[in-house]
């Protein structure tokens, strides 16, 4: 069983379900606001300032309505909070919902275009907390799709414990849903509707089925008829994969590990170009989603 299900399991269960079950079973769910909101009858959100409340009845898409900026949310941890081991709001801090009607109307007409093929109600809303290189806590936030939102979820919570360096979380669209933009200010982000970069097919990340990590120091770079794309454009003196440098991602560490157990693929690894960045949905995992219908 994963880990985070196990601390979730540990502390929490047993104090928000001892009245109703008597017992708690030792397998039950994540940090998963939509599953805990219909055990429990009630959400989890009740009382916490600014989050989104799955609980609420959704609209046709399958958004959910909140009267809370979901950017209002402010968790705090510190280095030392961390090296006493992991607390209760601080998991908590690690979960995702259905995107509500607040959180679409951010990504609207920006990553979320008016052509997407992928109903919003597919799109899952994930929170996280993240470390960057001198070890200061922030909170992260990701649109992706339903299918890996849990998946993504345990990764960054591993990734968070371990303090595994990333520099910034937010999505796209707080840079006008422009890539380039995003991977220069070493940005990781997941969903946004756009094409490929070497051409017009749709790219994994307009199906939320993707995400890069630390793309500044990690560039994609593909080198054709003797002419080298990088990107982002200002990410030359990283295409050195032999240098060392913060913010690196290479096979063998952590965050490859976990995305590699986790069924992804890296794109470092391709042989017709590197995306060091990059980790996706195999083809084949792809197309299982295609054919149940989500998108």
């Amino acid at each position: 069983m994963k880990t985070i299900r196990k601390v979730y399991n540990t502390l929490l269960l047993p104090l928000c379900f001892s009245i109703l079950l008597g017992a708690c079973a030792s397998g039950s769910n994540v940090v998963d606001k939509e599953v805990t909101s219909e055990i429990t009858g009630s959400s989890d959100f009740e009382g916490v300032t600014g989050m989104a409340d799955p609980s609420q009845p959704g609209d046709a898409t399958g958004m959910t309505s909140s009267s809370e900026p979901v950017d209002a949310i402010h968790m705090s941890a510190t280095a030392d909070d961390a090296s006493a081991g992991p607390s209760t709001d601080m998991k908590e801090a690690f979960y995702y919902t259905p995107v509500t009607e607040e959180i679409f109307s951010r990504i609207q007409g920006l990553s979320y275009k008016e052509d997407c093929i992928v109903p919003a109600r597919d799109l899952r809303y994930v929170h996280i907390l993240h470390k960057d290189i001198d070890g200061n806590t922030h909170e992260g936030e990701i649109i992706c799709h339903k299918e890996i939102a849990e998946d993504l979820t345990e990764i960054f919570y591993e990734l968070y414990l371990a303090s595994y360096p990333i520099e910034r979380v937010r999505l796209v669209d707080e840079y006008d849903a422009d890539d380039e933009m995003s991977m220069r200010d070493n940005n990781s982000s997941c969903f946004n509707y756009r094409p490929i970069a070497s051409g017009a097919s749709l790219s994994k990340h307009a199906l939320g089925a993707a995400i890069d990590i630390n793309p500044l120091y990690n560039p994609y770079v593909r080198t054709r008829n003797g002419e080298t794309t990088v990107q982002p454009e200002t990410a030359v003196p990283y295409t050195d994969r032999s240098a060392s440098f913060d913010y690196k991602l290479e096979e063998g560490d952590l965050c490859y590990t976990l995305f590699i157990e986790y069924g992804f693929e890296w794109g470092g690894a391709w042989r017709s170009l590197k995306d060091y960045q990059h980790f996706e949905l195999p083809d084949a995992r792809v197309e299982e989603i295609r054919a149940a219908g989500g998108y």
